[in-house]
């Protein structure tokens, strides 16, 4: 798979290691992230990598900051991500598998690099579980972010 991998400053500690992981486990990472630890906006490193998502330009995106909670909410309000917080293995493949996650955020200060490593790798292997329930719901999630936009252009 090709991975868009986007860090702000807090999350470039980890950078490195989540990239080599991401090789290691075979995929072509598309770095989006910062190269060092100046100061940068999380919401535009976050809507770089993801938009790489939305355009087809990778398959999923793995977004590092400090504790992976702004990362969260600014990619999951771009049309068409969703991101889960990744901080454990079953929560990284529960996600995909049931809620057709296709970002997820780590928090730099919160998980070392033994355990973004287990969370990459259940991210990644996870598939989602097309059955009719979770089908239903993704939908449902998509109709929010349509009404919801829908409500904004039209004053409502």
């Amino acid at each position: 798979m090709r991975i868009a991998l986007g860090n702000d400053h807090a999350g470039y500690p980890l950078k490195r290691h989540v990239a080599e992981v991401l090789r290691r486990l075979g995929h072509e990472v598309v770095d989006r992230g910062t190269d060092s630890d100046e100061p940068v906006d999380f919401p535009d490193i976050t809507f770089a990598t993801c938009d790489a998502v939305r355009k087809g330009e990778a398959d999923r995106a793995v977004l590092v900051c400090g504790t992976g909670v702004g990362a969260v909410m600014a990619a999951n309000k771009i049309a068409g991500i969703r991101c889960a917080l990744g901080h454990d293995v079953y929560s990284a493949h529960q996600s995909v598998e049931h809620d057709d996650a296709n970002a997820i955020a780590m928090g730099a200060w919160l998980i070392g690099p033994a355990t973004a490593a287990e969370v990459l790798e259940s991210f990644l292997n996870a598939r989602f579980d097309d059955d009719d329930d979770t089908v239903r719901r993704v939908a449902k999630l998509r109709e929010l972010e349509l009404r919801t936009a829908r409500e904004l252009t039209e004053g409502g």
